[in-house]
């Protein structure tokens, strides 16, 4: 074999280093094991077809189908030369040329992916004269404003981190729920007789007043029902910071996650470590962003953990898009069952952030009947909606305890 060929295989494989970083900034989870199975398939299947090359990193780059898209489009920015096969005889660097047009593109460019191609280093050129590339990477910076409405799909790396900062801040504006038991008070709505003769035993025979008691109030359980199936991975991982911010808030805080089976990490949330927190929950889910099988998780969460988690008035959070597996199999009677076993039950769809969303799956048919609020979360504004609505249940949970006390 010439040098001129064993130099121009040391430049495949940095080009193809390089790419794989990229993909890596862009959020796919592609490490060094990754490159060398990449630069494996690559010697395996050569470079003779743009088709067989593109196949033989996408083999061992992609895990999931949802991962499709980020890599379609960060290959064809990376390697977007028609004459792939020349450049690299020709010992020629593919180089970035900003942005896929329109009218290429099949999707549009993912933020992330261009904060990715703009922070990724750029490896040394042997081309006298190459051209020189300028990647617009000014629409990556958001402001405070900007981040309140923008989805999270669409977000950064960057975005992402002070959109973390800023979530775990939210707070849940829980009601005070009047409780059983009660406590002594100026006025109350029943007369304390023990306490009432205690002080006309020591007054020996004079008048005292009535002694009252009145009902204590406490916070309700909170129960979150989060689905982590491909459809919802990038919002169930920014929910995860939302999640551990409320349960190290207050007590009486549950959450249980579902794809293709339950698993309750309300014990590895109450680590005041977030990172610690999203470490020990990763090596506890097994079904992460798989398949959604919504009846047959509410099944299993009304037949082993309604009766310990939703007593005492508990308010459920339910936050997936809907899109089940099993074309709604039994979903409307889990439903209907858990419904009926809270105090309030709150549907999260990050669906709704489309203007003209239609409830045609049947899923979604099945679901809407026995919630009590359907809101969109997508966004840090639509968990502030969220907030709103839990403070107005609040409002009025305070004045009918009130009216019920007096």
């Amino acid at each position: 074999m010439t040098a001129r060929r064993l130099f121009g295989r040391a430049h495949l494989a940095e080009n193809i280093l390089h790419f794989v970083r990229v993909l890596r900034k862009a959020g796919l989870p592609v490490g060094p094991a990754k490159v060398i199975a990449a630069l494996q398939a690559v010697e395996a299947v050569g470079v003779d077809n743009r088709q067989d090359f593109r196949a033989a990193l996408e083999s061992v780059l992609i895990e999931r189908h949802e991962q499709q898209v980020l890599f379609d489009q960060a290959f064809e920015l990376f390697w977007r030369n028609p004459q792939l096969l020349e450049r690299m005889l020709q010992l020629l660097l593919p180089k970035i040329y900003g942005r896929v047009p329109l009218a290429e593109a099949e999707a549009p460019l993912p933020s992330r992916l261009a904060d990715a191609m703009a922070a990724a280093p750029r490896m040394p050129s042997i081309e006298a004269q190459e051209q020189e590339i300028n990647l617009d990477a000014t629409f990556t910076f958001s402001s405070r404003e900007v981040l309140q409405s923008k989805d999270f799909e669409t977000m950064t790396v960057a975005e992402l981190a002070q959109v973390k900062l800023m979530i775990a801040r939210l707070r849940l504006p829980l009601p005070e729920l009047p409780t059983r038991r009660t406590r002594p008070a100026v006025r109350g709505s029943e007369v304390d007789l023990r306490a009432t003769l205690r002080a006309m035993a020591s007054a020996r025979g004079a008048v005292v007043p009535l002694a009252w008691r009145r009902r204590q109030t406490r916070r309700p359980p909170l129960v979150v029902l989060c689905d982590i199936s491909g459809s919802m991975d990038r919002y169930a991982r920014m929910l995860l910071f939302f999640l551990h911010a409320i349960t190290n808030d207050r007590d009486r805080v549950h959450t249980l996650l579902f794809g293709t089976r339950l698993t309750n990490i309300t014990r590895h949330l109450k680590q005041r470590d977030v990172d610690v927190a999203i470490a020990r929950i990763s090596g506890a889910v097994s079904d992460w962003a798989g398949g959604t099988r919504i009846g047959a998780c509410l099944a299993e969460f009304n037949r082993r953990w309604s009766r310990r988690l939703l007593g005492q008035g508990a308010i459920v959070l339910l936050i997936t898009d809907g899109l089940d597996s099993d074309v709604g199999d039994g979903l409307s009677l889990e439903m209907e069952r858990l419904g009926k076993s809270c105090r309030r039950l709150i549907w999260l769809n990050p669906l709704l952030r489309y203007e003209h969303f239609e409830a045609r799956p049947a899923g979604i048919r099945a679901m809407l009947p026995y919630v009590d609020e359907f809101l969109p979360v997508h966004n840090l504004e639509s968990l502030t909606q969220l907030t709103a609505a839990l403070s107005r249940h609040a409002r009025r949970a305070s004045v009918n305890a009130q009216r019920f006390a007096a």
